[in-house]
């Protein structure tokens, strides 16, 4: 599995968006069910915002997390105690688990950056076992993410490479209303239910918002790094403004919203 997600390092991911799925994760957990004795694969665990939220929430027996990315797999071990979890590093297109092994097959925010989204639920049918359930959500980058959005809304009236990068972003796989559900149903998944899920992403100040996208973190970053020294300027200091409103620096809170969607395994 490739993916289209820019990781520098696990700190600068976790001031960019882990901290923000730490706080979506219980919401998934109630939404996606879980129970004592189940077990569980998380699919593209990053550093373990779900992974670690699910022994809080019911007793179970395993929980599998796998990431594509060697940086998210390394600091998930790192951050590890628990020994019914076992993480390593795997292939949301190819899962290195046998047919019908899990109770629920989970996928917090990675769905959108898995080139094959279809195959990616497929695999996740394949390892949950009949009246199992899989489940998955994405960020509403269109519509549901105003705090990215107004950074993406704000570099494109300054070129057309970010007009390109921001028409990306917006418009992954799974982010349309009623995408998820199609493929879960299209897959074979039986009760498919697809609803949203709203956290609020708080900041203190500019520099808190900022500072990850600045070292290069996630695609915008990816796409900031890559601009000449005046550009990089005229950047930092119009994304500053739209921060501020107008007003001084200091915290600001956005909403934010994910689409979620789960479905259950046939069991004949």
């Amino acid at each position: 599995m490739t993916s289209s997600f820019n990781v520098r390092q696990a700190s600068g991911y976790e001031q960019l968006m882990g901290r923000w799925s730490k706080k979506l994760a219980p919401q998934f957990i109630a939404f996606a069910g879980l129970a004592d004795g189940e077990r569980v694969i998380d699919v593209g665990c990053g550093t373990g915002s779900l992974t670690f939220a699910l022994p809080q929430a019911a007793n179970v027996a395993e929980i599998a997390a796998i990431d594509f990315s060697p940086v998210f797999v390394e600091e998930a071990q790192r951050r590890n105690h628990d020994p019914r979890i076992g993480i390593q590093q795997g292939d949301a297109c190819a899962l290195p688990f046998d047919d019908d092994y899990f109770d629920r097959a989970l996928a917090l925010l990675v769905l959108h950056f898995v080139p094959d989204t279809a195959k990616a639920v497929s695999e996740m049918r394949r390892v949950a076992r009949p009246g199992g359930v899989v489940a998955a959500a994405v960020w509403d980058h269109f519509g549901g993410m105003p705090a990215m959005r107004m950074m993406w809304d704000t570099v494109a009236t300054l070129s057309e490479a970010a007009r390109e990068q921001r028409s990306r972003y917006f418009f992954q796989p799974m982010m349309r209303p009623g995408e998820m559900k199609d493929c879960f149903i299209g897959q074979g998944l039986l009760d498919v239910e697809e609803t949203s899920l709203a956290i609020r992403m708080d900041f203190q100040s500019f520099e808190d918002y900022w500072e990850p996208i600045a070292a290069g973190e996630g695609p915008l970053g990816k796409y900031v790094t890559s601009l000449g020294p005046a550009e990089r300027a005229e950047t930092d200091a119009a994304v500053r403004a739209a921060y501020e409103g107008g007003k001084p620096d200091g915290p600001r809170s956005f909403v934010s919203v994910a689409w979620a969607c789960r479905g259950v395994v046939p069991t004949v």
